[in-house]
């Protein structure tokens, strides 16, 4: 592979849960900020809240950035010429959806260039009305993923990945064979396995119903718990749609409102 300090500082991102008690200066802060806005944009839809609130802050990080997909202050742009949106939402979301993504991976980058480390917080949108209460959120902004940022006190290894023939493909998509898909848990496996990731965290996801426990730390790995997350949780779309309707997004099947 080709090695340059960009591809450098890519490859070697992982997730960082201990920092350490230095806070980062407020240029640090402006700088990786200024880095997450330059990131490719449909809309400039994406917005940064953030706290150096380090007791209530994921894992007492020193900061804490939240990424929200913002309509308002674009809407707020709109209204100064005249207009009102047309778009329904579940095309403004994508589109949003697709700026604040982008923004954090590159706030995430930036961060990682100048020394500090980071964790996404997957469970963000589930927690929108609280959000809400804590910032003082107007309608039409949603909190997408939170991000716990700050210099690591720990270095764990990257986290393994699928093989490139399980992730790239070139013209077509693939039909996988038994060998393909086989290889691929067995990398993702054994890799997490290697570094002691579930036993070191002492957490195994609780089977739900009649279904009864068979694994222990010593074979509970990534795929037998990526299977548990999407195999059990969530089935009913319902807590999402009211979350986003607190934010004043309306899909099919949440509560009505009028712009």
């Amino acid at each position: 592979m080709i090695n340059n300090p960009i591809i450098d500082t890519m490859l070697r991102r992982k997730s960082i849960r201990q920092y350490t008690a230095e806070m980062p200066t407020d240029e640090v802060i402006e700088t990786i900020a200024r880095a997450a806005q330059q990131a490719p944009f449909a809309g400039q839809f994406g917005s940064l809240l953030f706290s150096r609130d380090r007791e209530h802050n994921p894992f007492h990080a020193p900061l804490s950035f939240i990424v929200c997909v913002d309509s308002h202050k674009f809407e707020t742009i709109m209204a100064r010429r005249n207009w009102r949106i047309a778009t329904n939402d579940i095309s403004l979301l994508l589109f949003g959806l697709q700026d604040a993504v982008l923004m954090a991976e590159n706030l995430v980058l930036a961060a990682e260039s100048v020394g500090m480390g980071s964790c996404f917080i997957g469970n963000t949108p589930y927690r929108a009305d609280k959000i809400i209460e804590k910032f003082k959120l107007p309608q039409r902004v949603f909190p997408l993923v939170e991000l716990a940022v700050g210099y690591p006190a720990e270095d764990p290894p990257p986290r393994p990945r699928y093989p490139l023939d399980y992730f790239l493909f070139e013209n077509e998509y693939p039909q996988f064979s038994d060998e393909q898909i086989d290889r691929a848990m067995r990398v993702m496996d054994e890799g997490y396995m290697t570094q002691n990731y579930y036993r070191r965290a002492q957490y195994i996801v609780p089977l739900e119903g009649d279904k009864k426990e068979t694994f222990t730390y010593d074979n509970y790995s990534w795929t037998e718990h990526i299977s548990r997350k999407w195999g059990q949780w969530h089935p009913s779309a319902q807590e999402i749609l009211e979350q986003l309707a607190a934010c004043g997004f309306h899909v099919p099947d949440s509560p009505a409102s009028p712009k």
